[in-house]
């Protein structure tokens, strides 16, 4: 077995392993290959590492990777990731993955290092706690299916309330341009994503790096709804976008409320609105994502049908207030 840094043309096997080891989050070698496109575009200059293993005849055996997030940006802090599928477990793939990142890890000076498996693959749990992980924070992956969700007894709930009009931003970039429509997008993200739980401390969004989205093959204008005041402002906002691997299902991005404005029911009006937005569109499923400890989006995703999937696991070993590890 040898494990290799991956290139370019290993887009395909990356996509093949993540699809083996994780089937319901699958994804194709383009949308892996842009997205990392757009990480290393970051002016934050967050490093990626990618490396696969091999057996002596180069079939590849399990991924790796290293890579800083630019939303939780410290310079001593990576993500890590093993992939093994199934067929391969049990070999020692796992074990020399982790030991090149390691290598890389204590390289580049790492100060803490957080890893991600699901309470359903208890494999993956020992395998991180044996390298050191202590878990940090849970959060859910949750699926409403469509042909079973009934629309009607939430019509009224789907009406905003007096004083708040929806709007998508294709709709803002009509009424106002498309710089003022993205400079009313990026402060309603800036503003609500302050209050998304994570294991670390947020950084400021890039207005350029954000505003590149928009070359993402996935990203819909349309799928980005608004709740505005009278005034203009923008109260609220949901994100639906269609899923990298699958054509009959539709992910949920980032949806929060000003805080001046909760408790008004923007949120769940304008979840409503996604989710005829993705009926229309031919979806069989939406999936959405939420911390453990993130309450109240939770109860609301519950009382519309989402069922919970197995929570996923962030471990984390070492902190950047610390030394290196």
């Amino acid at each position: 077995m040898r494990v290799r840094e991956a290139g370019a043309a290993d887009y395909p096997a990356l996509a093949q392993v993540l699809g083996a080891v994780w089937p319901e989050h699958a994804t194709t070698a383009d949308t892996l290959a842009h997205e990392d496109a757009e990480l290393r575009s970051h002016p934050r200059k967050p490093r990626l590492w990618r490396v696969l293993a091999e057996d002596p005849a180069g079939r590849v055996l399990g991924a790796g990777s290293l890579m800083q997030w630019p939303g939780m940006f410290h310079p001593g802090r990576y993500h890590a990731e093993v992939l093994v599928p199934p067929a391969h477990e049990g070999r020692g793939v796992g074990r020399a993955l982790a030991a090149a990142l390691e290598t890389q890890l204590r390289g580049r000076g790492a100060r803490e290092v957080l890893g991600t498996s699901r309470e359903d693959r208890p494999r993956g749990l020992a395998f991180l706690e044996q390298q050191g992980f202590a878990e940090a924070m849970r959060y859910f992956a949750s699926a409403l299916s469509l042909p079973d969700f009934d629309p009607a007894p939430w019509a009224s709930a789907a009406r905003l309330p007096a004083g708040y009009r929806r709007a998508t931003l294709a709709d803002l970039v009509a009424e106002r341009g498309e710089d003022a429509a993205w400079q009313a997008y990026f402060g309603i993200c800036a503003a609500v994503r302050a209050d998304v739980p994570r294991t670390g401390q947020a950084t400021p969004l890039d207005f350029a790096h954000f505003r590149a989205q928009a070359d993402d093959p996935r990203f819909l204008p349309g799928g980005v709804l608004f709740a505005l005041t009278a005034q203009g402002e923008v109260a609220a906002l949901t994100e639906v976008y269609p899923d990298a691997a699958d054509p009959l299902k539709m992910q949920t991005g980032l949806t929060g409320t000003r805080r001046e404005h909760r408790r008004r029911g923007l949120g769940l009006a304008l979840k409503l609105a996604a989710l005829e937005l993705a009926r229309t569109r031919g979806a069989a499923s939406v999936w959405t994502d939420n911390a453990s400890t993130n309450a109240p989006m939770l109860a609301l995703n519950g009382r519309l049908g989402f069922v919970r999937q197995p929570a996923w696991v962030e471990m984390r070993r070492g902190r950047v207030e610390e030394g290196p590890l």
